[in-house]
This record gives C-alpha cells, structure tokens and sequence, in this order.
C-alpha cells in the first residue's frame, strides 16, 4: 500500500468509527460528559496521527515504515474510540467495540516491533555515515549536494578530538580541485555537482573507518585523521589524489580530467602553539592556494 493509499484508508477509518458510534449509540447528556478523559484519549488520538504522518512523510516504504505506520494508526484509532465512548453509551457486551478499544495495546506490539526493526536499520545507517559523522549527529549540517558534514562541525569535530586527546597526533587534509571553475564553466553546474559527488564518493571509499571527510567549502574537502601525524597524513593525501586522477568521469562523451592540490598539518603542533582551530584552518586554507596541481 502507497503512503497516499494509507493515510487515504486512516482518514476513512477515523470517520467510520464517528459514523458507527453515531449509528448505533446513544448521545450521552453533556453533564455526563468528563472533559479530562477526553483530552487524554482524544490528544493521544491526535498524538498518534501526527506521528502517524510524520512516518510516513518522512521514510520511503518498507517492512519498518509499515510496522511504525501500522502499529501508530492501531493506536490511533483505538484512542479515537476511547473517546467516542465519553459521548457515546454503547452496550459493554457490543464487541465490536471492545475490538476497537483493544487496538490500543495491539498497536503499542506492532509499534515495538517496528522500534526494534528500526533499532537494527540505525546500527546499519550509523557504519554506513562512520566516515561522515564522528563522535555526535548534527542532521543540520551536512551538505544536501554531497551528504558531507560542513566547516562548522568540522570544527567542532577537532575540538572535540583535541579535548578527548590532549597533545596526540591528529592530522588535518584539506584537498581542492584544481580548476573546478572550468568545469562549471565547459559543462554547466549540474555536471560540476556530478563532479563534487563523485570525488566524496572516491575519497570516502579510500579512507579509514575513523576518519572523517567533510565538504569545507565550495569544490574544497577537509579530512580529519586522528592518531596521524603530518607526514602519515601527507602519504595519505598523495593517496587520496592518485585515486581520483585515476577517476574517468565523462561528461556526455568527453572525459573530465580530475586533478586535485592538497595540504596537511598535525594539529597537535597547533595546539601546544595556543593556535586556535579556525587558525589552523586558514593556514591550511593558504598552502592549498599555493599549492602546484
């Protein structure tokens, strides 16, 4: 079933039980009426429906998507008749309503079988993003073109390694495409943003699990190595740079050359010097602008 099918067949589920209870019971007086009740039961109802639709707008489907839906409209609809009861007298023998009412604990089942189903897909996303997040998940930072965290986490990241490890090697690479702008000049900007995703794709695949690549700026990436000092991070970068001259990436029928100039430090030199991260950074900045292709 299409997400549009399932909220179609929730929403039609919803004015069913109205229609049923209007049906078949009968309207309580409003002084029986206990207000209370129904703010719980009727907000849990509305609770479950906007997570409801927060699921299914926010996941493509799948065995989690369904049980997280499911188990939430289960619940949905059960509260939902909870509340219908305050204005409705139904007979307590009807069983149609007590099926109702146990859709409650039902859907609760069926939602913890999706958190745990979604519990194993996290483990899985989490070793899939090790290169690109480390230590902490900040959604609001990464790069939408690349999926690359930014400069400001980044930053973050290496005052974060330099407080957990003090005076240990940490290496710091920033790399550049060389004549980037010519790309986007030659062959538009969308191929310029093939470019800059299959280059992270590359470097992402020649890094170790605990390093970290982010998009620093522009056609510019930054990989944190920790544990690396200056000149194993050098041979890396050397490594780093082969891999994606080695790349053929076509535009149309003409193959792209990639090239790119790299610098790196050991930002544990940075830190006995007082230097501050941003500073580190810009130095960085500047040897990759002198940098030869």
């Amino acid at each position: 079933m299409s997400h549009r099918n399932a909220i179609l067949a929730t929403t039609t589920a919803l004015a069913t039980c109205v229609a049923l209870y209007a049906a078949v019971g009968m309207p309580k007086p409003l002084a029986t009426w206990r207000p209370m009740d129904i703010v719980s039961e009727g907000g849990t109802a509305l609770m479950a429906l906007v997570w409801f639709g927060i699921v299914l707008t926010s996941r493509p489907g799948g065995r989690v998507t369904r049980l997280l839906a499911g188990g939430l409209a289960a619940i949905m609809l059960g509260s939902w008749a909870d509340c219908l009861d305050e204005f409705y007298r139904v007979d307590k023998a009807a069983v149609w309503d007590n099926c109702l009412e146990a859709l409650v604990p039902a859907g609760m089942a069926v939602l913890t079988a999706g958190l745990y189903y979604w519990r194993q897909e996290q483990v899985r996303l989490t070793e899939h993003l090790q290169k690109r997040e480390r230590l902490f998940r900040e959604h609001r930072a990464f790069d939408r073109l690349t999926q690359l965290a930014d400069a400001a986490y980044l930053r973050e990241q290496l005052r974060r390694e330099q407080a957990l490890r003090p005076g240990g090697h940490c290496a710091l690479v920033l790399l550049d495409i060389d004549g980037f702008h010519r790309i986007n000049r030659d062959h538009g900007r969308a191929e310029g943003d093939r470019v800059l995703q299959a280059v992270s794709h590359m470097l992402l695949l020649n890094l170790r699990n605990e390093d970290l690549l982010c998009r620093y700026a522009g056609d510019r990436f930054a990989v944190l190595m920790p544990g690396l000092d200056g000149a194993a991070a050098g041979a890396v970068a050397l490594h780093l740079c082969a891999m994606v001259e080695r790349m053929r990436h076509h535009a149309g029928a003409e193959r792209v050359a990639l090239t790119l100039r790299h610098a790196c430090a050991d930002t544990s030199d940075a830190v006995a010097a007082d230097d501050p991260v941003d500073a580190v950074l810009a130095q960085l900045a500047r040897r990759v602008d002198m940098a030869p292709a």
